[in-house]
């Protein structure tokens, strides 16, 4: 048995530091609505929208969901090519937005109407995330500054409504390191009712709560995510079934896109359900490696390396890498491996693959019009796709290794342990497996411990 560890000591943010995190979001918030101008003025058509670099799921789904016509997501029968194909609550704000629009004026008018409500609720969203991460790094709440001016959120905010479950997700993670585990729950719930990936964090709770032995804490977050995820779903499932699934359906058809690494094997033919088997079995064998990493770690990793690792994983594997999927990983990489350096190549990669894939949109969508299908456009976005892959690799290749040598975690080498460890902070490990579960190495357990606190 390891000795019990005491909770991190750290100041959190300062009222004048969160006021500047704030400051500097709502001006990075500006340069993200700008972005979007051109599509504003001269609408969403392709290949314009594409060539500009201004596509946004906000004027696209207007005018097509029947959102326009009043229609509410799920409960208002509509023609089945006009379903929406994303998670429930997710849905419910598409709709609630479409509410605010004014029923008068052009179509045009009125798209741009929904667009900037919607911009207006995810600025919120990217507000309450930078803060959400500020309080949770505690001690090192100044990296919270990486997530208020990330490159891959501004160009990416508007794009669609990611930011709502990347929002629900950085509370969650709050909550978490506070010690809530039961509001942690909730918050799961309701991200993954949001998008997907929220609920992989349980995952990573679950991991450590068999580390420590606690594992009455994982099934009280569970319990909570469930609950939650069932009181905003069932409605849709009882009343409008058909709708309500289309997500699920549409995620295990839909072929490969949007710079997914399987765009490799496309020559094959094989169909998206084909590929959901693939890419469901691969994400296991990298879930099965987190969790072992995790439990055979001689220090207990922190619950944001685990997340990040997780959600990496999935992202990598995915059937569809879409450009705004970057943001579920800013907060998680800012939290997990606040190297700032690492951070901003990272993220001119990620500027480097946003722009590759509008230009091969731009192609696509013109018939070869624009820029007369040069080759150089495709190879711009095959090569987006390569180095994106390879810098995430990079990012969880030196998580891990933060994870097996902590005296390398930025975080650790501060002389702090997890900020985020929430209920766990204090508890001793108790069950490890090898090399952390012999004899020999687990005894070094508290001279790595020691080391990761004098080490700078």
């Amino acid at each position: 048995m390891t000795p019990t560890r005491s909770r991190p000591a750290g100041a959190g943010p300062t009222p004048k530091w969160i006021g500047l995190l704030l400051g500097l979001t709502v001006l990075a918030a500006v340069v993200a609505f700008l972005t979007k101008q051109w599509c504003r003025v001269h609408g969403w058509a392709a290949p314009d929208v594409h060539v500009h670099m201004c596509y946004s799921d906000f004027g696209q789904l207007f005018g097509t969901r029947g959102l326009a016509e009043g229609y509410f997501p799920f409960y208002t029968p509509l023609p089945e090519e006009q379903w929406m194909e994303y998670p429930a609550l997710l849905a419910v704000v598409a709709g609630v937005t479409a509410w605010l629009v004014p029923e008068s004026g052009t179509l045009h008018e009125r798209t741009v109407a929904y667009f900037d409500v919607n911009a207006l609720g995810v600025v919120l969203c990217w507000l309450v995330v930078v803060v959400a991460t500020a309080y949770t790094a505690r001690g090192r709440s100044r990296d919270a500054l990486m997530v208020a001016v990330a490159p891959g959120i501004i160009l990416t905010s508007m794009l669609n409504w990611d930011l709502w479950a990347v929002m629900l997700a950085a509370l969650a993670l709050w909550a978490w390191s506070g010690g809530r585990s039961g509001l942690a729950g909730v918050l799961i719930g309701l991200g993954a009712a949001m998008k997907l990936y929220p609920l992989f964090f349980l995952g990573a709770i679950l991991v450590l709560a068999l580390r420590t032995g606690r594992l009455a804490v994982f099934l009280k977050t569970l319990v909570a995510a469930v609950l939650t995820w069932l009181a905003v779903n069932v409605p849709f499932m009882l009343t409008a079934f058909d709708q309500w699934s289309r997500f699920y359906a549409f995620s295990g058809d839909r072929p490969v896109s949007f710079s997914s690494t399987w765009l490799a094997l496309s020559w094959t033919g094989w169909s998206g359900e084909t590929f959901s088997t693939l890419q469901n079995g691969v994400f296991a064998l990298c879930c099965a490696g987190v969790a072992y990493l995790g439990l055979a770690a001689r220090h207990r990793p922190r619950i944001a390396q685990l997340c990040l690792l997780i959600v990496a994983s999935f992202i990598l594997v995915g059937k569809v890498y879409s450009p705004q999927f970057v943001m579920w990983l800013i907060p998680l990489v800012v939290l997990a491996r606040p190297a700032a350096p690492q951070f901003w190549i990272w993220q001119a990669i990620e500027v480097y693959h946003w722009a590759g894939v509008w230009m091969e949109s731009a192609r696509i969508t013109s018939g070869d019009e624009f820029a007369g299908g040069a080759w150089w456009i495709t190879a711009w976005y095959v090569s987006g796709i390569v180095l994106h892959v390879l810098a995430l690799l990079w990012i969880m290749v030196c998580v891990v290794r933060d994870v097996l040598d902590p005296s390398r975690d930025p975080v650790r080498r501060g002389g702090s342990d997890d900020p985020g460890d929430g209920v766990f902070a204090s508890s001793p490990d108790r069950f490890l497996l090898p090399p952390a579960g012999h004899g020999p190495v687990r005894a070094d357990a508290t001279a790595v411990r020691s080391s990761s606190r004098v080490s700078g």
